[in-house]
Order: C-alpha cells, then sequence, then structure tokens
C-alpha cells in the first residue's frame, strides 16, 4: 500500500508497453487462438503438453485469483499478505516437508509489525545484540521495532503459525483428496507439488503439477489468474516461461553442512561471541556462521572444486573432520544433521513480467546475489511487499492489467543494485585471505587442470595435485610465516590490521540499502525537482550506509512516533508506519493542519470517490497544538470521516525533520 505525502500528489495516467517484450510474450497475448487450435503454449516443457491440455475448457476446479509457486520464506509472506488483504490464492511447494537447514537472516520487522503482534518475532531472534546490528536508536529513531537474526527454518515456522492462524494451512496430497471440490485448493499450500507445465487459456493459466500418490506418479492442473514463481535460485517457473538470468555465474561452489555442537557454542559464547566467523589455518579454510550460540546450533561453508572435488565426498565423517579442523580442537558433541550443495551466482532475471502480466518472479527467482551483505531473503520480502498491494489493486478493479508493470519496474532496478553491491562487499571479504598471503587465483587452479595437459590425466592424480597446491597455499597461514619476528609475516599481519580498522572487509550492516532505497519510476509520479540528485550524493549515500529517512516520491515513509487524539486524551503512541493498514487496500493521505492541506484533501476525496479508492486522511499536528482545535479537522472535513488526527511526540535530539514541504 502507498502513503501518499501532501504536496506531492498529481493525478496523472499514463499507458506504455515495454519495448523488449520477449516473443513468448507475443505468443502469450495470443493464447485465445492458441487455445482454439488445440496447440500447447510455446513455454511448456513438452513432456508436459498432454496433461497441461486437460483442463483447457471449462471443466475442472475453479479458478484461482493467485497461484504461487515456492513456500520458502517469499512465497509464503506473499501468500500472507494476500490472505490478509482478502485474496484467495494457494500455494505449490515440490517437498513435503520443509527444510531445516537454517540460512543466515537479519532483517527488520516492519512487515512483521503490520501483520501483527512482532514479539513471536523477537523471541525467536538469535546471535548478536539487536542493537550491535544498527546501533542503539535504531527502534527509536528508524523504525518502530529493532532489527532481528533468524535461521531461516525458524522463519518459516512462524510463518507458518501466522498463516494457519489466518486460515491457511499445509496439506499432502492424500489429504487433498478428502476435501471438498469447491474449497480444495483456496487457503492451501500443497506439498508434495511440482511445477512441471504452463499453458496459457482465455482467462488465465492452467499449471500442470506432478505428485506422488501411494508411490505412483500423478498428475493435477490448476487454473488461476496470476501466477507467482518464487521457487528459488533454480525457478522451474523461469525456466519454464524462457526468463533468462543477466550476470556473473558459478562465482563458487559451496557445502553447507548444518551441525550442532553445545560445546562449541558455550566456548563461542564465553571467549569469542559472534555471528560470522572466517577461518584460515594451513589444514582448512571455511566460514562458520553461528546461528544460535546457546544452543549450539551452525552452519559451516566449505568452498570445493569440481570436477577434482565432488559433492559426494564430503561425507558426515569428513566434514566432521573439516570441522575439528577449523576450530582447532575436538568438541566431543559435534553431531552433523545436514549437508547441501550450492552455487554461488549474481545474477538479475531480464524480467519479472511475462506472458501478458500474467507470470510474476518473486525472491530469488528473480534475483541471486552472494550472500555478502544478506540482501537475497530481504530483497525477497520487499518484492512480496511490492507485489502483493498490487495484485490486490488490480483484481479489486481499482487498477488496470499495466499496474503489474510497475513491480518490475520498481523492483529490478533494487535487485540490480543489490547485485553489484553484493558482488562488491564478496570481493572486499577476499581482501582478508589476500593480506594473508592467499593467492585467489589459487583457487581456480582446478579450472586450470581441467583446461590444460592435466585433463589427461586420471582424476584421483588430478584430485591430488590440486590438493597439494592448495596446500602450498594454505602453508602462507602457519606460524612460522604469520609472527612479528618474520619480515613477511609482519607486513602481511599489518596490512590485515589496516584493513580490519579502516573497515574495508565485508560489511553486514546495509540500512541504506535496506530501508533506504528509492522507487524512481513505476507506481508513482515523479517530481523532477525531487530527482535532481547528483551522482556525488548518490556515492556519499552509498559509502556511509547510513539510512536516511525521506519523504520524496519512491521513498519508504519514515518512522515517526505519534500520539492518536481523540475527545477522551490518550498517552498511546503510535508509529506513521501503523497508519498504513494491512489487512485493506487504502491510501494514505498525511498532511499537516493548514488551509491550502485541507483545500487538497477535498479535491482528493472527490477523485476517490469517482475511482472507488479507499483514502484515509491523516492529520499530524505540532506537539501541544491539538487541545485548542478539538474540533478543527472535523469541521474542515465534514462529510468525510475516514480521517485520524495525531499529535507530534517530542522525538530524540538527535533525529532531524524529514518533512521537506509544506503545501
Amino acid at each position: 500500500m502507498n502513503a501518499i505525502v501532501a504536496g506531492l500528489i498529481k493525478r496523472r495516467r499514463r499507458r506504455r508497453r515495454r519495448a523488449d517484450d520477449s516473443l513468448h510474450d507475443v505468443f502469450c497475448r495470443r493464447r485465445s487462438r492458441i487455445a482454439a487450435a488445440g496447440s500447447t503454449s510455446p513455454f511448456s516443457s513438452p513432456s508436459a503438453l498432454a496433461a497441461a491440455g486437460s483442463d483447457g475448457g471449462c471443466e475442472g476446479p475453479p479458478s484461482l485469483p493467485v497461484l504461487i509457486v515456492g513456500a520458502g520464506p517469499v512465497g509464503l509472506v506473499l501468500s500472507f499478505l494476500l490472505t490478509k488483504l482478502g485474496i484467495k490464492c494457494a500455494v505449490l511447494e515440490k517437498n513435503t516437508t520443509f527444510s531445516r537447514h537454517p540460512k543466515p537472516t537479519s532483517l527488520t520487522i516492519d512487515l512483521w509489525r503490520s501483520s501483527g503482534n512482532s514479539t513471536a518475532w523477537r523471541k525467536t531472534s538469535s546471535g548478536r545484540s539487536r542493537r550491535s546490528i544498527y546501533g542503539a536508536n535504531f527502534d527509536r529513531v528508524v523504525s518502530p521495532v529493532s532489527v532481528a537474526h533468524f535461521s531461516q527454518y525458524k522463519l518459516v515456522e512462524l510463518l507458518l503459525k501466522k498463516l494457519e492462524n489466518s486460515g491457511v494451512r499445509a496439506c499432502l496430497p492424500d489429504e487433498i483428496e478428502a476435501l471438498t471440490h469447491e474449497a480444495r485448493w483456496e487457503g492451501k499450500i500443497l506439498t508434495g507439488h511440482e511445477c512441471n507445465s504452463i499453458r496459457p487459456i482465455d482467462d488465465g493459466l492452467i499449471v500442470g503439477a506432478s505428485y506422488s500418490d501411494k508411490g505412483k506418479a500423478e498428475e493435477r492442473n490448476f487454473r488461476c489468474k496470476i501466477l507467482v514463481g518464487s521457487d528459488g535460485a533454480r525457478s522451474t517457473v523461469r525456466k519454464l516461461v524462457g526468463i533468462a538470468m543477466r550476470g556473473e555465474s558459478d562465482l563458487q561452489k559451496l557445502v553447507s553442512v548444518h551441525f550442532l555442537s553445545k560445546d562449541l557454542g558455550d566456548y563461542l559464547l564465553n571467549r569469542r561471541p559472534g555471528m560470522l566467523f572466517f577461518i584460515f589455518n594451513p589444514e582448512a579454510i571455511g566460514v562458520l556462521v553461528a546461528h544460535d550460540l546457546k544452543q549450539g546450533e551452525f552452519v559451516l561453508q566449505i568452498p570445493y572444486y569440481p570436477p577434482q572435488q565432488n559433492f559426494e565426498d564430503f561425507s558426515s565423517k569428513v566434514c566432521e573432520q573439516i570441522i575439528f579442523k577449523l576450530v582447532g580442537w575436538e568438541p566431543a558433541d559435534v553431531q552433523v544433521v545436514d549437508i547441501k550443495s550450492w552455487v554461488m551466482h549474481a545474477e538479475v532475471a531480464e524480467k519479472y513480467v511475462s506472458c501478458n502480466n500474467r507470470v510474476i518472479l518473486v525472491g530469488d527467482a528473480a534475483h541471486r546475489f552472494p550472500p555478502a551483505g544478506g540482501f537475497g531473503m530481504n530483497t525477497g520480502i520487499q518484492d512480496a511487499h511490492n507485489l502483493a498491494w498490487k495484485i490486490c489493486s488490480l483484481l479489486s478493479n481499482i487498477s488496470s492489467p499495466s499496474i503489474l508493470q510497475t513491480y518490475e519496474t520498481e523492483r529490478r532496478p533494487i535487485a540490480i543494485s543489490n547485485t553489484a553491491l553484493s558482488v562488491e562487499n564478496f570481493k572486499a571479504a577476499m581482501s582478508v585471505p589476500s593480506a594473508l598471503g592467499l593467492d585467489p587465483t589459487i583457487a581456480n587452479s582446478g579450472r586450470v587442470i581441467n583446461n590444460s595437459l592435466g585433463s589427461i590425466m586420471p582424476r584421483s592424480f588430478q584430485k591430488v595435485l590440486l590438493e597439494g597446491i592448495f596446500s602450498i597455499g594454505r602453508a602462507q597461514l602457519s606460524d612460522f610465516i604469520l609472527n612479528e619476528k618474520n619480515l613477511l609475516g609482519s607486513l602481511r599481519l599489518e596490512r590485515l590490521k589496516s584493513i580490519l580498522d579502516e573497515g574495508k572487509s565485508l560489511q553486514l550492516q546495509f540500512p541504506a540499502e535496506d530501508l533506504g532505497f528509492r522507487y524512481r519510476e513505476g507506481a508513482l509520479v515523479a517530481d523532477s525537482h525531487d530527482f535532481q540528485e547528483t551522482e556525488a550524493t548518490s556515492d556519499r549515500k552509498r559509502v556511509s550506509r547510513e539510512y536516511i529517512p525521506s519523504a520524496k516520491t519512491g521513498c519508504r515513509l519514515p518512522h515517526f512516533q505519534v500520539r492518536a487524539q481523540t475527545a477522551s486524551s490518550s498517552e498511546e503512541t503510535l508509529s506513521t508506519l501503523d497508519l498504513v493498514p494491512g489487512d485493506k487496500l487504502e491510501f494514505v493521505l498525511i498532511i499537516a493542519p493548514v488551509k491550502e492541506s485541507y483545500d487538497l484533501v477535498r479535491v482528493i476525496l472527490r477523485t476517490a470517490e469517482e475511482f472507488k479508492v479507499s483514502v484515509k486522511v491523516c492529520i499530524i499536528w505540532p506537539q501541544g497544538s491539538f487541545v485548542q482545535k478539538l474540533r478543527g479537522s472535523r469541521v474542515k472535513l465534514d462529510p468525510w470521516e475516514n480521517f485520524i488526527d495525531v499529535e507530534e511526540v517530542k522525538r530524540p535530539s538527535s533525529t532531524t525533520s524529514w518533512w521537506i514541504r509544506v503545501v
């Protein structure tokens, strides 16, 4: 939902057709002719064509307004937001259980506050003090709530509980058969269903999915108006509609080891508390992520280099030995829970919206970042938040289908910027091993072997050769070299100290990118005066990483403590962010109690009534001025009743005003 700041509102209607529509979009716009001819969609997989045709007519289950593929955090957040807005949807998830393999996530809880009590979200956070992430005044100056560090699977568990409280529940394939036909899909997370085809029909799409029924492979078709692909970095939806990724692929292959050790957790908690540990020693190299020091829950990231090294080489026993080598001792209670492989990319989808505004990508399906800065899931949740109200606006007949194009217009530039920043941050992190004498080019030895005479050698010999090269490289980390008495070692240690003191290594705090991003075009009316920001100013912001609240067009509505004023006095305060509802599509107009603002309001309200759009007016009074003018707004806005008077609460002395213009 948008917050409309008085003085920045103009009404202008624009129609624009994208010049870069790909061929499959053209086919989608001709979907009625395709269906009539009995042909199949150009973006369905060949193996699924027959299955996709059975529900092409009027028979079959009723059409869903929205079908979401992928029940990760982003898909679940989108489902939750749509459900709160009254939009019926279902979620397809290929797995029958939800992964408990942790992924690090630091995020603000603004979104959760708008969805209800944020206490539960804070209780499950772990790691370092939340205030140490963005500073002690974060929850007073920047946001009504603090930053939290979550393991992703814990976040998913909380989302599932919130969805269940909203009437949405997860179902296995055999449970679905017992449901009544009319209500079979709505409000369900259909686990064990893997999307395998997409085909246009007159009023939407037919989505084919495979599932297992008592060990037998079966097919099921779903009808929907809008399909959202939130199915991760290897998105099936993205591949089926032929959307390519742009950027750098295969930057690094890693093994992710989820393990438990209360002994290690206690040791670090008492001696070296932290969340992220880059470990370099002569025997092994890895990154240790502490998800919960009190519980002793960790994930270890280990780089590996195919084809000389294979994922299958990393058994539980091998991973356990690597853990011992990295921590420097052998905790007796190490328990390896899970081992997975993954590939680091830095890519953004060439487009987010496809098939005549019917197929949309969100989250990792739309962008894949290096995990340097924690942008991945935060950016994905921002995608969901941006998209939810636009889908609601379209399906509520408030907006035309072109509103969905503004999702791409607004969100794709943010993803491109975050991709560049995460790559920059990843390279900055590599400055530490470089300072210690580890040559980054050594990591490419596997490719050199594979592309040279070494490729004709037996694979076992290649593996020994690669490990020998790595051992020589890691020898630079030995105490023999890295000590103050060794001239080379002392120079390297001094260089390392300089990098760390100047903050030139990996950064973990990005408030400017998390909260300070700005939409420069899309579902807004750009003010040319606002957009005359120089590149030098932008560069300074990127360097400082400081979030500066702003009421400029396209920015996040700034947090500000206010007190609701009624005939009966109240001491309860709320945030300006609370003025924007999460359970209905309502625009918020924030004004000052001056004649020009009230005149503007009357014009806007007449326009809102004409277009059947809900608008709430918020009048912010200076501190102490409201008591004498209790009936002021009611007289000025009569007969309009959807308004609220709030009084400014004294802000901390370090806070500057974000009001930039009066009408």
